[in-house]
């Protein structure tokens, strides 16, 4: 029997554990380093935290909900659904909790992987399967004196819920996605908010609305209800993924929508232009808020856009010579997006190291499988981030592929299967090609490596990329 072993517990790791176990692959197991299952739902506990895509859509396929309180899911209904699935499927027994994965070392002779945790211990298996995602890792800012600060100072996707913000001066470092949703709340307790914008987000109106008792107990008992739910979000976010394109008129749209949400919520010319955007509509992820502008707008919030040039024992120094005193800072400052699999030392055949083949920004036939490195496969791997859609959708259709990788591997009795050179090299010439005709092609984002090569993303809609992994294609691999 193929042992499969899979690093994470969030949606990646669930959806193919799943789709495993359902065809019949029981020799599973998964390793979560924190204490729980959850993945970045776990992690990420911060007033306010949401998710921008539509429930229904944000959910996977085969087990949807008629349970939400609303449109767009909080973090701790969120996280219910992750464990519930879990349980319901059988998964949560299959997990070893906190077991850290710090290495794996690919044995040719046994066609195995022996995967190294962070206990000194070791355990061996035929497939091995990361769900990691890409934004597990969080990242503070590389300025001078980030760790003299002598007051309170935590990452948002590491909220200190024991920090009383009450009557507290606070510094929030970043605008991005987390802290358009925190901002709000911290302005609500906060005596002073200094909020540091590098760069001003396109902000879309957020359309969320609660569930009742009646529309869910339709959406529960009536015949193709919640299908129709989830193909009402999925068709609507295939529609906002063409705004993505260069000179799409989705995109003018959007731009158009944006412009209008900051001028009815902000009426001070001044404040308004710093939190006007100079670079093309989806450059940088798009973001969904209502609360954020008028809670930007209050007397006592200040935004600063200012570059930081140093943090100091008692608070932030702009390059203007300007000090802030404050008694919090958070930061949101996002994840290590990037560095793909970098806190995990993975060795392939012949001592090759993945960080090395890596090193100019990480790339993988469909996402997934990656030249040289045999039984290894990748959920959420490089290309395969969205900036539209769900990547619940994109999740399950990695899962899908997989499993009938292993289905083959051991139908034929082989015991390794790796993409040849030629298929990956194929596949990111046709992706970055057609990436070169996005909008990222025209900034510096978290979705591009350091070398300039685009990395996160799969251009355009989610429906080709389950077409294009819908069924396995046997000569892209190498069997043995």
């Amino acid at each position: 029997m193929t042992s499969i072993g899979i690093i994470g517990s969030g949606f990646g790791a669930l959806a193919v554990a799943i789709e495993l176990q359902r065809a019949g692959h029981t020799d599973l197991r998964l390793w979560e380093r924190s204490d729980a299952i959850g993945g970045v739902w776990r992690d990420n506990t911060y007033p306010g935290a949401a998710c921008d895509v539509p429930s229904p859509l944000y959910s996977f396929s085969f087990e949807p909900s008629a349970d939400w309180r609303s449109r767009y899911g909080g973090q701790p209904e969120i996280l219910t659904y992750i464990r519930a699935t879990a349980d319901k499927y059988g998964i949560t027994p299959l997990v070893q909790l906190g077991t850290e994965v710090v290495g794996a070392a690919y044995d040719e002779e046994a066609a195995a992987w022996t995967v190294r945790f962070g206990d000194g211990s070791q355990q061996t298996v035929d497939v091995l399967v990361t769900a990691v995602g890409q934004l597990s890792q969080p990242v503070l800012p590389r300025i001078p004196g980030v760790d003299t600060f002598e007051g309170t100072a935590f990452h948002s996707a590491r909220w200190d819920h024991d920090v009383d913000l009450r009557g507290k001066k606070v510094a929030v470092v970043g605008t991005g996605a987390s802290a358009i949703q925190f901002i709000p709340h911290v302005a609500e307790q906060a005596s002073e908010l200094v909020v540091f914008q590098r760069t001003p987000s396109y902000i879309l109106p957020k359309p969320d609305q609660r569930f009742g008792p009646v529309y869910r107990r339709m959406l529960k008992h009536a015949p193709g209800a919640l299908k129709a739910e989830r193909a009402g979000s999925w068709g609507l976010a295939e529609q906002f993924s063409r705004g993505l394109d260069d000179d799409s008129l989705v995109g003018k749209g959007i731009s158009a929508l944006a412009h209008q949400h900051l001028r009815a919520r902000i009426k001070d010319p001044l404040l308004r232009a710093k939190l006007t955007p100079d670079y093309p509509v989806g450059c940088k992820r798009i973001l969904f808020a209502n609360s954020y502008y008028p809670a930007i707008a209050q007397a006592h919030v200040d935004l600063v856009t200012e570059p930081i040039s140093e943090i100091t024992p008692t608070g932030v120094v702009t390059g203007d010579g300007t000090t802030h005193d404050v008694d919090v800072i958070i930061y949101a400052t996002g994840f290590d997006a990037q560095e793909f699999l970098e806190s995990i030392d993975i060795t392939g055949p012949g001592g090759q190291k993945l960080a090395a083949q890596w090193a100019d920004g990480a790339r993988a036939y469909l996402g997934i499988y990656v030249p040289n490195f045999p039984n290894l496969l990748v959920t959420y791997g490089p290309n395969t981030n969205l900036g539209g859609g769900s990547i619940i959708y994109m999740l399950e259709a990695q899962a899908r592929h997989m499993r009938q990788a292993v289905d083959r591997l051991v139908a034929g009795s082989y015991r390794s299967v790796e993409v040849t050179a030629e298929a990956d090299e194929a596949y990111d010439r046709d992706v970055q090609q057609r990436l070169s005709h996005s909008v990222w092609a025209h900034c510096d984002s978290w979705y591009r490596h350091a070398s300039g090569r685009i990395t996160s993303n799969w251009p355009g809609s989610t429906h080709p990329y389950a077409q294009r992994t819908k069924v396995l294609d046997p000569k892209a691999f190498h069997w043995s």
